[in-house]
């Protein structure tokens, strides 16, 4: 019995050990995934399971975030670029200083009014989604159908949805569509005034964050790379002056740039690994399943869950129902995806130290672009309101789990799914 219980715990071991820091290795591979939700859509990863035998997908209800865009807040361009400025002016750049210097006037000459606007590879983004979803799900778009089509407020997710329908309306002339972007739908579409926002800001919450941020900071390497003077101290903070041209340094892939330059040489491995480290821990503990929070970052997304079940009620029973689509920002999509519990994302993580060790990868959760798709299946005979309706959930349109049980993996009885869910939003 020893001897059973030592080998169970060194298999256990090894497992744990093969699994540890899986992301330093992705991100070495693809330094991009450390931009977090920066990362340009990468579009599926996997191929997917044919339909049940007797059964045909008819009704798509989806929900996505805007396409790659600019960064939100012109400081966000000018602070780093001044700050460096600055140094030149005082002779303190070295000569990797002086060519980042050149970049940053590059990278912000070309954002220049464009604040927080979808980019050029944004829009093909949304054309390509769209496409695929076409040429996967041809049966839902067949003929004369209905597309009802919602967006937030902000342009670029309107101009996400009116690139995504666009191509729809090439491949298919005969759709009738409805779009709209209207404070009407915001309630759940993005609920900034969800009871559990304001639950989400505890102090248990900003002090974790604090300490884990505070043993994963260190930016030595690239103060010695830009500047000539170890003395020296900017206009900005080592900190801040090294978060900046992380984050410019990953929203670069997003823009017509990515085809001349990169920052990414400016910066050892570990200052790239620990800020992925950072932005992955600040997206789980207040949109993700975190103690600190109570979990309230998933349940920000009741009313939107509560959407998706209740249009879906509407359109399963119709023989052809066509697609309801929706477009927002990652900020609905990741504690969607978290309330949902796919892949296991709604799992609590006691240690924050454990994220990437556990597999909880912001990255493969919410790039520019990111989606979730429930894909609805019927019988190809008999009556609809009797019927076994099926439905698989797609994550960037890779087919995901569920924590459902299900004999018809990765396919899900509806009414399985849909009181699964009932019960859980209900119960909060």
């Amino acid at each position: 019995m020893k001897k059973t219980i030592l080998l169970t715990l060194c298999f256990a071991a090894l497992w744990l050990t093969s699994c540890a820091q899986v992301a330093r290795d992705q991100i070495r591979e693809n330094i991009n995934l450390a931009g977090s939700n920066y990362l340009a859509y990468r579009g599926p990863q996997h191929s997917l399971t044919p339909a049940p035998k007797g059964y045909e997908p008819y009704y798509i209800s989806h929900y996505g975030r805007h396409g790659s865009r600019y960064l939100i807040g012109t400081s966000d361009y000018d602070k780093p670029y001044y700050a460096l400025l600055h140094a030149d002016s005082l002779g303190k750049l070295t000569s990797k200083g002086k060519e980042t210097l050149e970049k940053l006037r590059l990278i912000r000459e070309e954002a220049m009014g464009r604040d927080g606007e979808l980019t050029l590879l944004g829009a093909e983004q949304h054309h390509q989604i769209a496409r695929r979803m076409f040429e996967r799900f041809p049966e839902v778009f067949k003929g004369v159908t209905d597309i009802d089509a919602k967006s937030t407020i902000v342009i670029r997710c309107i101009l996400s949805m009116e690139n995504a329908l666009q191509e729809l309306v090439a491949l298919n002339p005969k759709l009738r569509i409805r779009h709209d972007a209207s404070y009407h739908d915001m309630y759940y579409m993005n609920d900034e005034k969800s009871y559990y926002a304001k639950r989400r800001d505890t102090p248990e919450a900003r002090e974790a964050l604090k300490a884990f941020n505070d043993r994963h900071t260190d930016y030595s390497h690239l103060m010695r790379v830009l500047f000539n003077d170890d003395a020296y101290t900017g206009a900005m903070t080592d900190k801040a002056l090294g978060n900046s041209l992380l984050k410019l340094a990953s929203n670069v892939q997003s823009t017509e740039l990515r085809r001349s330059l990169s920052l990414w040489d400016l910066f050892a491995e570990e200052e790239v690994y620990n800020y992925w480290l950072m932005n992955n821990a600040f997206w789980y503990m207040y949109y993700g399943p975190s103690r600190e929070t109570n979990s309230a970052g998933p349940y920000t997304q009741v009313n939107l869950l509560k959407n998706i079940i209740s249009t879906a009620d509407t359109c399963v029973t119709k023989p052809h129902p066509g697609a309801t689509l929706r477009y927002a920002h990652e900020v609905d999509v990741m504690p969607l995806v978290c309330l949902l519990d796919l892949n296991h994302y709604g799992q609590t993580i006691d240690d924050l130290e454990d994220l990437d060790d556990r597999g909880w990868n912001n990255y493969d959760i919410f790039p520019m672009g990111c989606n979730v798709q429930f894909i609805f299946y019927k019988p190809r005979k008999g009556n609809l309101r009797d019927a076994d309706i099926l439905v698989k959930v797609l994550l960037n349109e890779d087919e995901a789990t569920l924590p459902i049980a299900t004999d018809r993996a990765p396919y899900y009885h509806w009414k399985d799914v849909r009181a699964y869910y009932l019960r859980k939003i209900n119960s909060k």
